[in-house]
């Protein structure tokens, strides 16, 4: 196993820290991700790794923590997205596209002030695209707590989000406070970005919010299992990237090493590949049992 661990790797204090954040933030991405894929509202999502790029971007001008503004300007956005927005899916959408060029657009601004005013090499780097290894080891308690929050609010609104999500008209007819539901899972979409955003960065957050999510749900039709799955691909992932990520100082000398935002969204990519090939192996599989059965009957 020397070949894979290399030395140090699990004394390291960087390498632990990210292991904590990481872990927790692939398992408040995978559980939104799962509903976030079910409701179809992916673009909502990709849409507030933009906003979250716009707090990250400002709380760097403003000299505070990075999670706070992706989790700020998260909150924020999602609020505008969800009350500017109207039930159907073609207001939403158009909604989520008006913030999403707003947030562009200030995100472009913050970013260029970043670094004209600042001698920080690197800031860019940072926000779009992660450094979970430069992440102060006090960050922890806050992404942990904000983690217990977002998993308590799936928690008690499961029911009636999950039921919302099927058929906002049906939920509509037993009681449910549709507008209500959707405005919190929202606000829980954007603190998983958020977490996520401190991990890989605001730009690739998603892939960590959908790929698990949506790799889960082509395995499987069963919602709880869906969840288990999206948890364990989204975790092995992380912690493979970070893996990986800490190997490759050693692989150039010279170099600096890989981002771990590179492995983390390249394994996700590839267990979403090889969910659509298995799919594909059953369907051709099931096919042909049911020609062979079909020419018994005959013969």
């Amino acid at each position: 196993m020397r070949f894979l661990f290399e030395p140090g790797f699990f004394s390291n204090a960087p390498v632990q820290t990210a292991f904590v954040i990481g872990g927790v933030t692939a398992i408040v991405s995978a559980i939104v991700g799962v509903f976030t894929v079910v409701r179809g509202q992916s673009f909502a999502g990709h849409a507030l790794t933009d906003v979250a790029t716009t707090g990250g971007s400002g709380s760097f001008l403003l000299g505070i923590s990075p999670l706070l503004g992706f989790i700020g300007a998260g909150v924020i956005g999602a609020g505008a997205m969800e009350l500017a927005g109207v039930q159907r899916r073609r207001g939403r959408d158009v909604a989520t596209g008006i913030v999403l060029g707003a947030a562009t657009g200030l995100a472009a601004l913050f970013l260029y002030l970043d670094t004209t005013r600042s001698a920080t090499t690197g800031v860019t780097q940072q926000i779009l695209f992660g450094s979970i290894f430069t992440v102060d080891p006090g960050t922890i308690p806050v992404v942990v707590v904000l983690s217990v929050v977002a998993l308590a609010l799936i928690g008690w609104m499961y029911r009636p989000l999950l039921l919302s999500s099927l058929s906002a008209e049906l939920a509509s007819a037993r009681g449910v406070g549709v507008r209500r539901v959707s405005l919190l899972f929202m606000l829980t979409l954007a603190i998983s970005v958020g977490l996520s955003s401190v991990a890989i960065g605001s730009v690739l957050s998603t892939a960590l919010l959908i790929g698990p999510a949506a790799t889960a749900l082509r395995l499987t039709k069963n919602l709880r299992k869906a969840f288990v799955y999206a948890c364990v691909l989204g975790v092995v992932a992380t912690w493979l990237g970070i893996l990986f990520a800490y190997d490759s100082y050693y692989w150039d000398p010279s170099s600096q090493g890989l981002p771990v935002s590179f492995f983390i969204v390249t394994i996700v990519f590839l267990c979403y590949l090889v969910s659509g090939l298995t799919i594909v192996r059953r369907v051709a599989t099931r096919r042909v049992n049911l020609r062979a059965t079909h020419v018994v009957e005959v013969v």
